[in-house]
């Protein structure tokens, strides 16, 4: 089945450009400075403080560009700031939106750059908790961020690992609330992304996690990425480029500068953790750096993802990779 998806997403690619430069566009000059309002993909946490380095290194301003950045709350929520124009770019996970997109549930919206080259959701338990096996999650409660493409995925990680999906008790809370439902047995795992671990063990008393990944079973899917508006990528893209070069240039002194990073994190939120901070950018370095460029997204590889959705019955027939992402704009290699 993956094959006859695969072949029809394909059908999509043979007709998209992938000719156009990369090079960075300079701000123009002698001009008020673009005012953008960004959304982080999950409030103010490690895997987000790039955004506040582009802001504090003056990388965004280098840009021409006014950035107002919001906590974010989670794919469904920043797509819905996105449709609304309560925002003009938002961080979150790709999958996620595709799985919406191809629902027909929020379409207006392009994939710019790609953050992780892989998906980081992951089931997260304690050890000790009974949980050592995706079977070991039925009967068990487990906690996922309202809205977020950990509980949007499930069914297919579900299919794939042999877990009867009806045989789970979801408990929805905000990103922030995770570790402790966890952490007072209010649930017995977390669907999560996997970098978050250290900040679970730190609310669980120094407990270790055990981690489960999706990524074993649901392979060539994307982790976060950089999106915008249909409109601002087709009618302004030396805007959306201008964002992309700006944030891609602080993801890139993030995970080279993990703790100053963290350090620029707390000084704008905070209540950030420093130590969480650290953890969960040092976690997700490798899956910054694993593609041939970071940012770069490959035409042929979201014809995949998507060909995985697919199959795995989370999306019918039909969204094709020019539908959700820019490649006159995304990074090449």
């Amino acid at each position: 089945m993956l094959a006859s998806a695969l072949a029809v997403v394909l059908i999509g690619v043979a007709g998209c450009s992938s000719d156009s430069k990369s090079d960075p566009t300079p701000a123009a000059q002698n001009k008020a400075p673009d005012k953008v309002t960004y959304l982080t993909a999950f409030g103010a946490v490690g895997r987000d403080a790039f955004a506040w380095v582009a802001q504090e290194k003056g990388y965004f301003k280098e840009a021409g560009l006014d950035v107002d950045i919001q906590l974010g709350a989670a794919t469904g929520e920043n797509l819905k700031g996105l449709a609304s124009g309560k925002a003009q770019f938002a961080n979150l996970d790709l999958i996620g939106a595709w799985i919406l997109a191809g629902k027909g549930e929020y379409k207006d919206f392009r994939a710019i750059a790609a953050i992780h080259q892989q998906t980081l959701v992951s089931i997260v338990a304690l050890e000790g908790g009974g949980i050592t096996a995706p079977k070991d999650l039925e009967g068990k409660k487990l906690g996922a961020a309202t809205g977020s493409v950990n509980q949007l995925l499930f069914p297919g990680y579900a299919k794939l690992a042999g877990i009867d999906p009806t045989k789970i008790q979801w408990v929805n809370a905000q990103p922030a609330q995770l570790p402790a439902l966890l952490a007072g047995g209010q649930v017995q795992a977390l669907s999560t992304f996997l970098i978050g671990s250290k900040g679970i063990e730190k609310a669980a008393g120094g407990k270790k996690s055990v981690v489960l990944p999706y990524s074993k079973y649901l392979g060539d899917l994307y982790g976060n990425g950089i999106i915008t508006t249909s409109k601002i990528a087709k009618e302004n893209p030396d805007l959306a480029k201008r964002f992309r070069d700006a944030s891609l240039k602080a993801l890139k002194y993030t995970i080279e500068h993990p703790d100053d990073a963290a350090q620029i994190l707390k000084k704008a939120q905070p209540a950030a953790d420093v130590t969480a901070a650290i953890g969960e950018i040092t976690l997700m370095t490798p899956y910054v750096t694993s593609g041939s460029a970071i940012g770069v997204m490959d035409q042929e590889r979201v014809a995949r993802a998507i060909a995985t959705l697919q199959a795995s019955e989370l999306i019918p027939a039909g969204l094709t990779p020019d539908s959700v992402v820019d490649f006159s704009i995304t990074p090449k290699a």
